[in-house]
């Protein structure tokens, strides 16, 4: 009797699990896990870390009219663009560049109480180039979508000028450049009309065969002095408008 009790409980068993597989099997398939690094925040590690405290002990929590975000190439108005620095921006702006920076530490930073008191009329964003290395264009273009949308958000009063990333490498086919011509292609569309304006510079940055001059860029990322008065010219007229000009 037993024997036929422990056969019967063993077929009972085998019975559920057979259901349970049949059941785990015709579940709908698990989704994708979201791999963009470029729209999450991440902190900084390394120099990073400290150029941001000393950005926030500047900068933070002091109004500003004009906030500069980025990376490297945007840091360098003090000293690369210093000239036009000087002229136009001292006093009224707060620069949160900082070297090596991708989309990502920006959203981070943005997190920390970057922009707390600040209350900005304009912010001036560029950033993207360090990310060309790692993210495809659709996806740097989703982070600096998301950057827009903090921007909104946390500076209630303020324009946003959206810069194209600056054209990198010495030659046309360089493959940072076809990266960040695609990213711009994409977030032109960002431009509403309202809060957003964009504007590419890159045309002026060329030259006629497609290359870079060392005169421009030496390294092939980092303008010149002229790079930067190039700049400042192409930003200024959306700059009068939201605040008396300098």
């Amino acid at each position: 009797m037993k024997r036929y009790y422990f056969c019967g409980a063993g077929l009972a068993l085998a019975c559920l699990l057979t259901s349970v597989f049949a059941a785990e099997t015709n579940l709908p398939p698990a989704l994708p896990v979201r791999t963009n690094s470029a729209a999450f925040p991440k902190p900084h590690t390394g120099p990073g870390v400290a150029d941001f405290q000393r950005k926030m002990e500047r900068f933070g929590g002091k109004h500003a009219d004009i906030v500069f975000e980025g990376d490297s190439i945007m840091n360098r108005w003090e000293n690369t663009g210093k000239a036009m620095w000087s002229q136009r921006y001292a006093g009224i702006a707060a620069d949160f560049g900082i070297e090596g920076d991708h989309v990502e530490h920006v959203l981070w930073r943005l997190g920390q109480g970057q922009l707390d008191g600040i209350d900005p009329k304009v912010v001036v964003l560029m950033i993207g180039t360090n990310n060309s290395g790692q993210n495809n264009a659709a996806e740097i273009a989703e982070g600096i979508k998301l950057l827009l949308a903090e921007y909104e958000k946390r500076c209630l009063h303020a324009h946003i000028i959206l810069m194209g990333i600056f054209p990198r490498g010495q030659n046309a086919n360089d493959g940072g450049r076809r990266k960040v011509a695609a990213v711009n292609e994409i977030i032109k569309s960002f431009d509403d009309g309202q809060r957003v304006t964009f504007i590419d510079i890159s045309p002026k940055m060329i030259e006629a065969d497609g290359t870079i001059s060392r005169e421009m860029m030496p390294d092939f990322v980092h303008p010149t002095a002229q790079g930067y008065q190039i700049w400042a010219d192409a930003i200024q007229p959306v700059i009068n408008k939201y605040l008396a000009a300098k």
